[in-house]
């Protein structure tokens, strides 16, 4: 039986990095790409530890970071998400771990669903030498377990700038439950990560 987003397994039985980044500051920032940064960013503004989630760009330069420009596809950029985080609370690995088993399907390249174009592709963008050493890692992990239906496509990259989108953009599956691109295709994500992840949900 093959589960929701490609996987094997239910998204509860995806491992957990056997490798994670050992952090000593007091807030944690990852930079991912999952198709629409709408979904994405609902997906960890619910999880305990997250302190704020910024919906945005990375791949691109400055002066093509705008939402009609990416869209076009003539740029490198992702539509992407900021996660900060309480280290103490949650670890970059349980951050990726909730990337690769509920915000997105790993295994579509330069689309999600009938969102189509690389700006849509499926990328960790690293910030440092440990948190591409526990990316990759973790990607051998997951295909070696054989956890996903095809072989991960997902980009190892490093962030070489995360530029915010427009305000409009920002909490926008909060503010707009009812719109059907929400409901169809954000909800059912929120959804799963309620049933499968309850232990990891904020404290409200």
């Amino acid at each position: 039986m093959a589960y929701a987003g490609s996987l094997n397994v239910p998204p509860e039985q995806v491992p957990d990095p056997e490798l994670d980044v050992r952090e000593d500051a007091s807030e944690g920032a990852a930079v991912l790409a999952g198709g629409c940064f709408w979904c994405v960013e609902a997906v960890y503004q619910q999880l305990d530890g997250v302190r704020a989630v910024t919906s945005g760009y990375a791949g691109g330069t400055p002066a093509t970071a705008d939402y009609g420009t990416v869209c076009s596809g003539a740029t490198d950029h992702a539509e992407a998400v900021e996660i900060r985080y309480d280290p103490a609370r949650i670890s970059y690995g349980r951050i990726l771990k909730v990337f690769f088993s509920v915000a997105h399907d790993p295994t579509q390249k330069d689309r999600q669903g009938a969102d189509v174009g690389r700006q849509y592709r499926s990328a960790i963008f690293y910030r440092d030498a440990e948190q591409r050493r526990v990316a990759e890692s973790y990607i051998r992990q997951l295909d070696a377990a054989g956890v996903l239906t095809a072989p991960i496509v997902t980009e190892v990259v490093p962030l070489r700038g995360f530029y915010r989108a427009e305000d409009h953009h920002q909490d926008y599956a909060r503010r707009h439950p009812l719109e059907p691109y929400i409901l169809f295709t954000a909800r059912p994500k929120v959804e799963k990560v309620k049933k499968h992840f309850a232990a990891m949900l904020a404290r409200r």
